[in-house]
């Protein structure tokens, strides 16, 4: 059962915070009923990340990723296989969708499908400009000492 939560409060006492309160709705509303196939998300470093999906029986035409604005889908399609001569039909073949919500900065570096496993590389690059930077802290009397000689040359002039 899904609980819908509602976010309206919030907008009132908070400033600047939309984009927070969207990605909390969207990753609500793109639960999906199924979570087949299951995945895992795994920290690979101190910037990298991997996911990876278990899927047996979809071969590489059967599978598209599409990543637009932050969003990341993985999509599986297999072509109708006839029914002819099964016993027993255990093994999923039905089409299936995963979306993942990315934080900003990150991209995908790349994709792999080997042994029933869709593995997908994603790193996160934060610009130059956005990174911490360290301020140097000057004294007062390194401050006074350089000014010094300029005030010296103003009163002779």
């Amino acid at each position: 059962m899904a609980t819908s939560y509602d976010y309206a409060p919030l907008f009132r006492s908070s400033v600047g915070f939309d984009r927070v309160f969207n990605l909390l709705e969207n990753a609500q509303r793109a639960r999906s009923i199924s979570d087949w196939p299951p995945y895992d998300i795994v920290k690979t470093g101190d910037d990298s990340y991997r996911i990876s999906i278990a899927v047996a029986g979809f071969a590489e035409n059967d599978l598209d990723i599409t990543y637009q604005s932050n969003l990341l889908t993985v999509t599986g399609k297999k072509p109708e296989a006839p029914a002819d001569g099964y016993l027993h039909r255990g093994i999923a073949a039905r089409p299936f969708e995963h979306r993942f919500e990315l934080a900003d900065h990150v991209r995908v570096d790349g994709a792999d499908l080997r042994n029933g496993l869709l593995s997908i590389d994603l790193v996160r690059e934060i610009p130059e400009a956005l990174k911490p930077r360290k301020i140097s802290i000057q004294s007062a009397a390194a401050l006074r000492s350089e000014a010094t000689p300029q005030i010296e040359a103003q009163k002779a002039a």
